[in-house]
């Protein structure tokens, strides 16, 4: 079992940074990648970025891609998205995802931070 809190968000203008915090327990010797992902109001979940926790392996969505960076801390178990030049649309709840190692699916989640990005 894999256990995840999400820190960071907040309220911020355009234009600016916020840095979130997924700080992962339990089995964390288990995880093959953790992802971050988010859903505004009214919108289906989406996909931000994800790092692979042995590798350090980026993949980052082009709505975010040179905003946006992953990056992660494997001994204190946590993986951050540092998020620039924030915009209106990046406004959302993000997550924090982590997948095991046998099944690369992503089947623990936190439950989420509020990010909101004023114009």
């Amino acid at each position: 079992q894999v256990q995840l809190v999400e820190t960071g968000g907040g309220l911020v203008q355009a234009g600016g940074s916020l840095r979130l915090s997924c700080a992962a327990s339990g089995r964390t010797f288990s995880i093959y990648a953790m992802g971050w992902f988010r859903q505004a109001p009214g919108k289906a979940r989406e996909f931000v970025a994800a790092i692979t926790w042995s590798g350090g392996s980026t993949t980052v969505a082009d709505s975010v891609k040179g905003r946006f960076t992953i990056s992660r801390d494997n001994a204190k178990n946590t993986v951050y998205l540092q998020m620039n030049t924030l915009k209106p649309e990046d406004t959302a709840v993000y997550y924090c995802a982590a997948a095991p190692d046998l099944s690369h699916e992503y089947e623990y989640w936190g439950m989420g931070t509020q990010v909101t990005v004023s114009s």
